[in-house]
């Protein structure tokens, strides 16, 4: 598995965790295999599903549905596609400079692999932003946002090679991370739009 870690195993990464993370544990999968043999195509699904889903059913915040211009669209789709990967990027250089706190691993191409497979879940469930309801999105995104973090705290340890109690430390710690990124990302957003910088909605 770790010898080509491609799309094709999602299943086996979403259904058998476990054999992927005793094969990543055993073999360093190149960083380039990892990021356009799995990443890149995960990273797609939620900005396309999302673009799909506006362009037909427009964002539904209360009674009316909010409809965003087709190129808003498309320019909002792709800043949500790079904002993925930053956040992939980010997280797994994050989890190797961690790892010497943690007497883990350093291999990025682990860190990168366990990042990817940490976000699988949620890339999967992102399907729901086919039909972009607020509350129906929320209530599937939970679910598959705890499946991360199950996937998270049960294959560091294995993947970088640490103990269970430095692992439990290490996967706490990188989820403060993506807290603060998530946070400061909207705060952001928040800020640019207050400036005029957001798009037009129309109903």
């Amino acid at each position: 598995m770790a010898a080509r870690f491609s799309i094709l195993d999602l299943g086996k990464v979403l259904f058998r965790p476990g054999a992927v993370f005793a094969a990543l544990a055993a073999e360093s999968p190149p960083v380039t295999r990892v990021f356009f043999g799995f990443a890149l195509w995960v990273g797609l699904l939620p900005p396309v599903f999302a673009c799909i889903g506006t362009l037909n059913f427009g964002w539904r915040l209360g009674v009316e549905p909010v409809f965003l211009p087709r190129d808003t669209v498309f320019a909002i789709s792709a800043a949500y596609f790079v904002a993925l990967l930053f956040g992939f990027l980010s997280s797994a250089v994050v989890a190797r400079w961690m790892a010497v706190t943690y007497d883990a691993s350093q291999s990025l191409g682990r860190c990168f692999a366990l990042m990817t497979i940490v976000g699988a879940p949620l890339a999967v469930g992102s399907v729901i932003h086919l039909y972009p309801h607020v509350f129906i999105n929320v209530l599937v995104l939970v679910p598959a946002l705890i499946w991360s973090m199950y996937l998270l705290y049960r294959g560091l340890p294995i993947v970088l090679r640490t103990g269970p109690n430095r692992g439990m430390l290490m996967a706490s710690a990188l989820i403060a991370y993506l807290l603060v990124a998530a946070v400061s990302l909207l705060g952001v957003t928040v800020a640019l739009w207050g400036s005029g910088l957001g798009p037009r909605i129309g109903t």
